[in-house]
């Protein structure tokens, strides 16, 4: 960690993420309304990434997607998201999470079809070599042979 930043924070003064390489067009807009703040990154965490994530009304967290060797969990803060799964769909409320293991298949995302907005900690794990995929869109993530993270179609064509 930089010995220049502060030791604590008040999270929402973590710069929101920008520049990383998001969902490619045209799958982006749908989760325009999201805006993310790497509070992990912001601390120099490698072991695992925390997320305070804002999601505007009409938009999504991510697209549904299941990580191949990365747990995840979310812990919702404000507003009411609903969790969508292959099981179905469940209103979440402040104060409730959900969890999902790495390799279980298990694709999931958080819709925001209320009128205010959802706020969010996301937290996963950082395991290499993780692949990710989308079983309601043309899209996957894969690992390139130089070791990048990299979006592809269902074929294994990259985007």
């Amino acid at each position: 960690m930089d010995e220049r930043k502060p030791r604590a924070i008040e999270a929402a003064k973590v710069p929101v993420t920008v520049g990383r390489p998001g969902y490619p067009e045209p799958l982006r807009e749908r989760v325009a309304g999201r805006e993310r703040r790497a509070l992990g990154d912001f601390f120099g965490l490698a072991n695992f990434g925390v997320n305070l994530t804002r999601i505007a009304p009409g938009s999504a967290s991510a697209l549904r997607h299941a990580h191949s060797r990365e747990d995840e969990l979310v812990y919702i803060l404000e507003g009411e998201p609903t969790l969508v799964t292959a099981a179905g769909e469940s209103l979440l409320r402040p104060g409730m999470c959900a969890g999902f293991k790495a390799g279980s298949g298990e694709a999931h995302h958080l819709l925001n079809r209320s009128g205010r907005d959802v706020v969010l900690l996301e937290i996963g794990d950082r395991k290499e070599g993780d692949t990710v995929v989308y079983p309601d869109d043309d899209l996957g993530r894969a690992i390139s042979p130089e070791g990048r993270r990299i979006f592809v179609h269902k074929n294994g064509s990259p985007y």
